[in-house]
């Protein structure tokens, strides 16, 4: 016979597949179970724990026991860069995730700290200044209702962005059409871009920050953002939540040997 414990988290595991909890919806307090009849403090806190290591919940201090989206959000490639969403509309990338994936958003569901800060070898070799120099770091922590997915940092150089927007501490995009239309309206329009994944653990901090299930990866997003010049105006660091996206790429397949034959 499986302990109490395990036919707990059976039943609330199947009332969550069922729907009877949402997702982002808190399941009820331990002492409430408790006092239900469900069993002891302790079998109760071991049920929730089973389901946090399935995957079907999140717990933490001050948000309870929450139900997970089970669905990942759609992470869209080259087309959340869209110059057509930022430039002509208000459809900045972390909305064209959400818009693609057909789920709703809030622009203050963006929260963001604006610092200026020594740039780190990494930074400073990205933006091209010395290590050191001072750079501004635009440090964003973006969630879905209350479930964080991700947080993103962008680098500039002062020159690029003093007095824009792009410095302003305000939750939610730098206005309309975000970041890269700040960078656009001041002379700076982004035409190439490279990005570099990579999977790894979640640091303490990140797994807090994130509200992470033990064992929970995290994908690490390196971005860098030129110019048609080759000038960089931004070096991004975002670190995802690897099971709360899905990452989709849309692009031409290249010929380099055909198009090397044409330009001859």
């Amino acid at each position: 016979m499986a302990p109490k414990w395990r036919e707990l988290a059976d039943r609330l595991a199947e009332q969550i597949r069922r729907g009877d909890y949402a997702p982002g919806q808190q399941l009820p307090h331990i002492r409430e179970l408790v006092d239900a009849g469900e069993g002891s403090k302790s079998t109760v806190h071991a049920a929730y724990k089973a389901l946090e290591a399935e995957g079907l919940v999140t717990s933490s201090r001050g948000h309870g026991t929450v139900v997970r989206q089970q669905l990942p959000l759609k992470r869209l490639g080259i087309a959340r860069y869209d110059k057509a969403k930022w430039r002509d509309g208000d459809e900045v990338a972390f909305i064209a995730d959400r818009v693609a994936s057909g789920r709703g958003y809030r622009r203050n569901e963006q929260t963001q700290t604006v610092s200026r800060v020594q740039a780190s070898p990494e930074v400073a070799a990205a933006l091209g200044v010395p290590e050191g120099a001072d750079v501004y770091a635009r440090a964003r922590l973006v969630k879905e209702g209350d479930q964080p997915t991700h947080t993103l940092t962008s680098y500039y150089r002062p020159e690029h962005v003093e007095g824009t927007r792009l410095v302003d501490p305000t939750p939610g995009p730098a206005g309309r059409g975000g970041g890269y239309r700040v960078l656009y309206d001041a002379g700076y329009e982004i035409d190439h871009m490279k990005e570099e994944l990579s999977a790894r653990a979640a640091t303490p901090d990140e797994a807090k920050l994130l509200q992470l299930p033990p064992g929970e990866p995290v994908v690490e997003l390196h971005r860098t953002t030129y110019t048609a010049s080759d000038t960089v105006v931004e070096f991004a660091i975002g670190v995802h939540v690897a099971s709360r996206f899905a990452w989709e790429y849309d692009f031409k397949v290249p010929d380099s040997a055909r198009d090397g034959e044409a330009q001859k």
